[in-house]
């Protein structure tokens, strides 16, 4: 069991998530969420215990410094964060982990069983694989779904894609045995620059939650570390009014209870509008 601070009512919480390993070519996915904890000021409150799912001969632990001047070590894990971004109407949960060694699905039924106490109705995964793709054109990023109504309201694909997979994969599994819809975006690396860290192409996975979640991300010095000359936008095609699909998605969820800061978001959300 993870076990997570109290904190109050998360406000219709979307989960994104991403692991380091064999899914996260050049680092691409898992800085996207230390951009996200970073700019969106989240907090973590809870952790997966490690001794049950690495091996620490593979994942090894790191001896440091802490401000102090004490001498500490930290483990490899996976931790969980909340935010709540000044231009949503609703919480995001950040997953940011590494790629278990062992009991993947152990793994991925207690790091989802946590989303969903803390109310995760919408779960987004991310990755990055190597490709033969130019450096010099625009991240191609595919996207898929694990319901039919998703792939068709947002122009994704049911994915075809048989062989080996990673944590990202198993955890698309999980979702679907749980009735959870999820949605997975990956970024194509070009292969010879596969050495992280890639800000093109977490660029380009940024630009697809903030299409999806319809919000302004703030960049950051990412733009600046690009190469002259860089293409940042995707060959993923433009989309509109994706809020309807949220919505969409909220509504198929049990109603959960009443929540005032949710009641406090949403007359704020109102009244923006008006």
């Amino acid at each position: 069991m993870i076990e997570i601070e109290e904190i109050d009512d998360l406000v219709e919480p979307v989960v994104i998530a991403a692991f380091e390993g064999w899914n996260d070519a050049a680092d691409a996915a898992s800085a996207v969420i230390d951009h996200l904890i970073k700019v969106w000021d989240a907090r973590i409150i809870g952790a997966i215990d490690p001794e049950e799912f690495y091996d620490f001969q593979v994942n090894r632990p790191l001896v440091g410094s802490d401000e102090l001047g004490h001498r500490r070590i930290t483990w490899p894990s996976t931790q969980i964060a909340v935010a709540s971004p000044p231009d949503l109407d609703r919480d995001v949960i950040l997953v940011r982990g590494i790629e278990p060694n062992m009991r993947w699905r152990q793994f991925c039924a207690e790091i989802l069983a946590a989303c969903d106490d803390l109310g995760g109705e919408l779960v987004i995964t991310l990755g990055a694989l190597l490709a033969d793709t130019p450096h010099t054109r625009p991240i191609p990023v595919s996207g898929t779904a694990t319901e039919p109504d998703l792939v068709d309201r947002l122009r994704l694909e049911q994915s075809t894609y048989e062989g080996p997979t990673g944590i990202v994969g198993v955890f698309q599994d999980a979702c679907v045995r749980l009735d959870i819809p999820a949605v997975s975006y990956w970024a194509a690396v070009p292969h010879y620059v596969a050495q992280p860290p890639c800000p093109k192409a977490t660029l380009a996975l940024l630009g697809q939650i903030e299409e999806l979640l319809e919000c302004s991300i703030p960049l950051g010095e990412l733009p600046r570390t690009l190469a002259p000359g860089s293409a940042v936008s995707t060959s993923w095609p433009r989309r509109t009014r994706t809020s309807r699909t949220m919505s969409a998605l909220w509504r198929r969820r049990a109603t959960p209870p009443s929540c005032p800061r949710r009641a406090a978001r949403r007359s704020r959300a109102s009244s923006s509008g008006t």
